[in-house]
């Protein structure tokens, strides 16, 4: 996908990227055997973020300021 999505399909995908868990969080301990597919849904939604010029580690920010920490870094 190499297409840039509207800007109602953009907001739905950045919300629902801020209830995502981050890579870091992904074990298999946490998520069995199906771990390295989240991580490979997790970057798909990274690479569609970046796609449409977005920086996936600024969504927290944009989307609930109030409950993101100072740095996603």
């Amino acid at each position: 996908m190499t297409e840039k999505i509207n800007d109602d399909a953009l907001l739905a995908l950045k919300i629902a990227f801020t209830y995502m868990p981050k890579a870091i969080e992904v074990t298999k301990y946490e998520y069995g055997d199906r771990y390295q597919a989240v991580l490979d849904h997790i970057e798909k939604v990274r690479e569609t973020l970046l796609i449409n010029d977005v920086d996936p580690d600024e969504v927290y920010g944009e989307i609930d300021p109030a409950n993101t920490p100072n740095s996603s870094y």
